[in-house]
């Protein structure tokens, strides 16, 4: 009776292994994975500071538009483009180079009429724009006087703006780093808790003119007349940045 009792175990053990193994041989190994999960915890404190530098403009831009109408199509085109050449030439004679005179929106329409319920093309119009750069920004009236007064009919655009943005957004970045830590230090003295690494950073970059009052534009005068006076105003460079604190 002991030697039964004895031979149970084993006779199931052996059983295991043989079921084991024919369960292996027909499907394959059996797969066995251990996942393991790992969590950190992390708290951070986030906080902006502003940087604001103001500069003279050293550039400005224009957009002096052209608009001719005629009987036909070749018509409306060579009126255009002899307005196009005087301007062109009038401002290259002024010292503005050829790289910053550019012909944009260039167009030729049919014009209609519809009288007596009919449509009937009675002319064609043509429309163009000249993006005008001035490096020399104590010239931008000159250039748009010179503008009008060689056939340009509109006048539109006007922008200032600093060639060499880079050393002034660096100024602009440094004051806002440095007033964002200043709000950060404070903000742990006050609250008590302790400021560790910079673990994260970000910034948004924006630069706004001043304007120049409306009327120096509702004054210009085509073709001639009172002197065109815009005064350039300064333009402001704003930097936003955003730090984040491991708190320890």
């Amino acid at each position: 009776m002991s030697n039964k009792i004895f031979l149970l175990p084993i006779v199931g053990i052996t059983t295991f292994f043989i079921l084991l193994f024919l369960f292996t041989k027909f499907f394959g190994p059996i797969s066995f994975s251990v996942n393991s999960v790992t969590t950190t915890k992390s708290t951070t404190f986030d906080v902006s500071g502003e940087g604001k530098v103001t500069a003279k403009p050293d550039t400005a831009s224009v957009t002096a538009g052209i608009v001719s109408q005629s009987s036909t199509v070749k018509g409306a085109q060579d009126q255009i483009n002899a307005v196009i050449n005087k301007i062109t030439s009038a401002l290259k004679q002024a010292g503005v180079d050829s790289s910053d005179i550019q012909t944009t929106n260039y167009s030729v329409n049919p014009d209609f009429d519809y009288t007596g319920g009919t449509q009937k093309i009675k002319g064609y119009s043509a429309s163009t724009n000249i993006l005008i750069k001035v490096k020399q920004i104590d010239k931008i009236n000159e250039v748009i006087d010179l503008s009008t007064a060689n056939g340009a009919n509109q006048v539109s655009g006007v922008s200032f703006d600093v060639a060499d943005r880079t050393k002034l957004e660096d100024a602009a970045r440094q004051k806002a780093v440095d007033s964002a830590k200043l709000k950060a230090e404070a903000a742990a003295k006050i609250a008590g808790f302790k400021l560790g690494r910079i673990i994260n950073y970000s910034e948004n970059t924006g630069g706004v003119s001043r304007p120049y009052p409306m009327a120096a534009i509702a004054d210009l005068k085509v073709g001639g007349g009172t002197p065109t006076e815009i005064q350039s105003g300064s333009t402001d460079i704003t930097i936003n940045v955003t730090l984040s604190y491991e708190i320890q």
